[in-house]
């Protein structure tokens, strides 16, 4: 496999003004950090991110960033995209040691029809989207690719049946943790038609108006009181 370079420059200068400058000249800001080196403020090559973003491999892609002189192995960490415009704003790389493992997301993909779909009646459900594992930085996979088509009515895929190789990588998300499942159609129960017939039936209970305390003192204090003499 070609080996990923991302062009990079020291940033010295701060502020919104200095981005929008950098944007305009086809770059945008970035940090980069981690392992044993210090935090050390950059400009990247815009669109050579936006095409490591889209890859297949996405943010678990692992490329070197060439800057000052000198080229680190990195990924990225975390990203800021423009809600309107979708461009890219800003960047953190993750400086990364070859011969370190170190703690990665992965996506999970399932293909095939589930038999309890096609034959059962039932609604496949893809639970959880990707799970976390650990290892070496040139054993990221891409994706993890799932087989359903043998999940009948009712049974699950969970994590601990990933095709993961225990001496390249470790699981840490929980074995347990179901990524898959075929469940029954839910449908809303509908009442027997002779409860329905029943309630419709049913005589409204009367309602009961209680008179308080003051209106009835009220009435019996007006048939006391006596009339005006004329």
């Amino acid at each position: 496999m070609a080996q990923i370079i991302v062009e990079g420059s020291p940033r010295t200068a701060r502020g919104r003004n200095e981005a929008k400058r950098l944007r305009v000249t086809g770059q945008i800001p970035a940090v980069m950090y981690g392992g044993k080196g210090e935090a050390v403020s950059l400009a990247v090559n815009t669109k050579q991110v936006g095409a490591i973003l889209r890859s297949e491999s996405g943010h678990n892609t692992l490329f070197k960033v060439n800057f000052g002189g000198k080229s680190e192995p990195a990924i990225v960490k975390a990203w800021q995209v423009d809600p309107v415009s979708g461009n890219l704003l800003h960047v953190d790389l993750l400086r990364v040691a070859m011969d370190v493992r170190m703690k990665v997301r992965v996506p999970v993909h399932t293909f095939g029809e589930p038999v309890g779909v096609k034959t059962q009646g039932g609604v496949f459900e893809l639970v959880t989207r990707e799970v976390e594992i650990e290892c070496l930085p040139a054993e990221i996979p891409t994706e993890f690719k799932v087989d359903v088509s043998g999940l009948m009515l009712g049974q699950q895929f969970r994590a601990s049946e990933l095709p993961i190789d225990p001496a390249k990588m470790k699981l840490l998300t929980e074995p347990e943790r179901v990524l898959a499942h075929v469940v029954a159609l839910r449908v809303e129960e509908e009442k027997p038609a002779e409860a329905a017939a029943a309630e419709a039936v049913a005589p409204a209970e009367p309602e009961v108006i209680k008179k308080g305390k003051k209106e009835v003192e009220g009435e019996e204090g007006a048939e006391a009181k006596p009339e005006k003499k004329k």
